[in-house]
């Protein structure tokens, strides 16, 4: 398993410290949080730093409800999504890849949620 950037909780991760670990998936950073910002201009991002998981993660959140982490990982970032089982048949139904549903169908429960990354 690839291991998370960001471990030093000193270090914030701004635009500077972000583009230099994830380089040429840069373009795909800022297109999707120009998408975001333009098609759902509501939802806020935060990032934090977790000590259980020693480690700066962006939460973003539409008022109380968070749609996604987002986390760094050496040249890349990674985008993981929490549904509950009444997502279930959505997601199997979904012209989404297979590996993603199999991820969900198949990936570690968190209670009554599972992620797709």
């Amino acid at each position: 398993m690839e291991k998370q950037i960001l471990s030093d909780k000193n270090i914030f991760p701004t635009d500077e410290v972000i583009y230099s670990i994830i380089g040429k998936n840069r373009k795909l950073w800022e297109n999707l949080f120009v998408m975001i910002s333009t098609e759902f201009p509501e939802i806020k991002s935060e990032w934090r730093y977790y000590n259980d998981g020693k480690s700066w993660l962006m939460k973003v959140t539409r008022k109380a409800k968070t749609i996604f982490w987002l986390s760094l990982y050496q040249k890349t970032f990674r985008v993981t999504f929490y549904f509950g089982g009444k997502a279930e048949a959505e997601i199997l139904n979904s012209k989404i890849d297979e590996e993603l549903k199999y991820q969900y169908t198949n990936g570690q429960r968190f209670g009554k949620i599972r992620a797709i990354s």
